[in-house]
């Protein structure tokens, strides 16, 4: 065979982009390897990172003594794969980290905490499921059963008031506890749903439940708190059936008080906070046999099915009542601290803070589902009011709507009288008694921030209330922790002196005797108030994590899901 015979292709095969050039040997080895044009060629030294411990290189870097092209800056990039000229490996990491997301040490804390910091990571991030639960064989409960359990306690939670967080905390505690680790909780104003993935190629098994009928009864939710933490504690082995037995007792459960300790309670409460607001002992007893009156009209209201709407402006009216007949009749007492002290026993204060907080947590729509029932409780209550005072001016009453209520002036029985409201409310909210004493200290503490910060330090008393609830949250939380309890009936009950009462009624009264601007001013401060009140015992709950030991506390990766959009 001749030499240009020799240069000429004999095949297609000789005119492949991958055949060696003429001159490089094919690399030579016993088993067959997949070859690629980005590996190094043998023979050329790869540089090493001086400075860094890693010596990890780069097919893409330029061999040793090669230089940047001729005309070229000193930084030229020569490849769209190599490094930027800005990258250092000391470079702090923007997204991914190159060693991997950080672990979340989720023991030694509340299940609260540590199911909360698992529901905001991606399902592919959260730590393998605790040891389960026992079972009498060893496939485990069905899970189905397993998936109507978390439901029913979900139910008696966001029945009972709880926040939404909370509630897919301890659904989400409630699947763990027994190996259903691929489980997804959802919540809603109404409705509760959970959605469990065995595997990625099983089918999903999903269930729902709608909440129809809410009770206060904070002795019921406590006790189911204590039914989650124990199935949340390894070391407390509970079966399904147990579960389920325990959930039969806390349903049939029956109140902690009789109903007339629950009128009289609704009597106290009205009548500590006239007292609150400057009245003497006749309007403490005016006040407290009106709103006595109104409770009795709102159960037999509720015993012939009346929606709440109906309830709350019946309520409304004995107390209204009450103060224009002391103003007919010419009694030289503060008919408007009657009043006053009736709205106290009636403002949603319970539910406005459960909205505030969903909204505050991202959920939204729970959110605006409660501050809507807020709204129906409100109007309910300022159509009631509105009625009597209409027909107390129409009769002559003459009611002050520039009248000064709660100037400060007795700081001792103020202090008293918070005291008094709180208790009567913790009644009311159906407590435990062990919990009692606490949340009416609370709610003393609570007022005497109040007062000195507006009364004494002159500040405007939306800052004041923001301040004073931020106390009370913060100390409910607290004592939740240390309790493993919610944290409902710590905070619910001590933020009753907080109420806007007196800004309520002036601003019915200011609309009742046809001055709308100034009856709109005072109940957009009741608004601001109320809203002040939501928001500091949200917050408070927010600081008191920087005293207690939360998952992730030292790295951003615990709570990844409070990084927001920033509106976009």
């Amino acid at each position: 065979m001749t030499e240009a015979e020799d240069r000429k292709p004999q095949s297609d095969e000789a005119r492949s982009a991958f055949r060696p050039p003429v001159g490089v040997g094919a690399p030579v080895d016993d088993e067959s390897s997949t070859t690629s044009e980005f590996e190094i060629p043998q023979g050329l030294a790869v540089p090493r990172h001086a400075g860094t411990e890693s010596e990890t290189t780069s097919e893409f870097a330029l061999p040793e003594g090669l230089d940047a092209p001729s005309g070229t800056p000193a930084d030229f990039e020569g490849s769209a794969f190599s490094m930027p000229s800005t990258y250092h490996a000391w470079s702090p990491a923007t997204f991914t980290p190159a060693s991997g997301i950080p672990a979340v040490n989720l023991t030694d804390v509340p299940w609260q905490d540590r199911m909360r910091a698992m529901l905001r990571m991606p399902v592919a991030e959260r730590p393998a499921p605790e040891p389960s639960q026992k079972h009498d064989d060893e496939t485990g409960p069905a899970v189905p059963r397993v998936l109507d359990l978390t439901l029913r306690i979900g139910e008696l939670l966001l029945a009972g008031g709880e926040g939404a967080e909370d509630v897919e905390a301890a659904m989400f505690a409630v699947c763990r506890s027994y190996g259903l680790d691929r489980c997804e909780p959802n919540v809603t104003f109404t409705l509760l749903s959970i959605s469990h993935q065995p595997s990625l190629v099983d089918d999903p098994v999903t269930a729902s439940r709608t909440v129809r009928r809410r009770g206060t009864d904070y002795t019921r939710l406590a006790a189911v708190f204590h039914l989650v933490d124990d199935l949340s504690d390894p070391d407390t082995q509970i079966s399904l059936e147990e579960a389920y037995r325990r959930l039969a007792e806390i349903r049939r459960n029956r109140h902690p008080y009789p109903t007339w300790v629950l009128t009289v309670a609704s009597g106290l409460l009205a009548g500590a906070a006239s007292l609150l607001v400057g009245g003497g002992l006749t309007v403490f007893f005016a006040a407290m046999f009106g709103s006595m009156l109104g409770d009795r009209l709102a159960w037999l209201c509720a015993g012939r099915g009346l929606p709440e709407f109906y309830q709350f402006a019946v309520a409304a009216m004995p107390p209204a009542a009450m103060g224009v007949v002391l103003t007919v009749t010419h009694v030289d007492v503060k008919a408007s601290a009657v009043i006053t002290g009736g709205l106290f026993a009636l403002l949603p204060g319970r539910a406005l803070v459960a909205g505030v907080q969903d909204g505050l947590t991202g959920f939204y729509i729970t959110a605006a589902a409660r501050l809507l029932e807020v709204m129906y409780f409100f109007v309910s209550i300022v159509a009631g009011v509105l009625v009597v005072l209409y027909f107390g001016v129409q009769l002559g009453a003459e009611l002050n709507p520039d009248a000064k209520l709660g100037t400060g002036d007795e700081p001792f029985v103020q202090i008293f009288a918070s005291m008094l409201l709180s208790l009567a409310f913790a009644i009311l909210l159906q407590q435990e008694r062990s919990t009692v004493l606490a949340v009416t200290l609370n709610g003393g503490v609570a007022w005497c921030v109040y007062g000195a910060m507006h009364f004494a330090g002159g500040i405007s008393p939306v800052a004041s209330t923001a301040a004073a609830a931020g106390l009370v949250g913060l100390f409910g939380q607290l004592m939740s922790r240390y309790r493993f309890a919610s944290a409902l009936p710590y905070t619910t009950a001590a933020i009753g002196p907080l109420l806007p009462g007196s800004a309520t009624y002036f601003g019915l009264l200011g609309i009742a005797q046809s001055e709308v601007d100034s009856g709109l001013l005072s109940l957009s401060n009741a608004v601001a108030l109320a809203m002040a009140i939501a928001i500091g015992v949200n917050l408070g709950g927010e600081i008191s994590r920087l005293f207690l030991k939360v998952p992730g506390a030292a790295s951003a990766a615990g709570r990844r899901a409070a990084k927001r959009t920033r509106g976009f």
